[in-house]
């Protein structure tokens, strides 16, 4: 799975339609998606990218890393899995 990308950093201007654009000059792009508070319903300023091979992943990687947009640098990067979050909230004992 080297064709999913993290990219940091966005612009908080940015929407789906817009990752999905600077995309596709490098490939096929399957999705696009950038995250969203759900409490404020603003940008959380990353999203995730699926491009239809590894090597347009890497095209992307090497164009797009470090490029200035709305003057951030975005940071694109092969995706981690997702790491598991223990469940609860803190998981402290109580005494009564």
């Amino acid at each position: 799975m080297d064709n999913k990308l993290y990219v940091g950093n966005l612009p908080y201007s940015m929407g789906d339609d817009d990752l999905q654009r600077h995309f596709a000059a490098y490939g096929q792009v399957g999705s696009a998606k950038v995250m969203m508070d759900r409490d404020s319903g603003r940008s959380k300023g990353f999203g995730f990218v699926e491009m239809g091979s590894s090597e347009e992943a890497q095209a992307a990687i090497r164009g797009l890393n470090g490029q200035s947009f709305d003057g951030r640098d975005m940071v694109v990067n092969v995706a981690r899995p997702r790491e598991e979050r223990p469940s609860g909230f803190g998981g402290g004992r109580r005494s009564y």
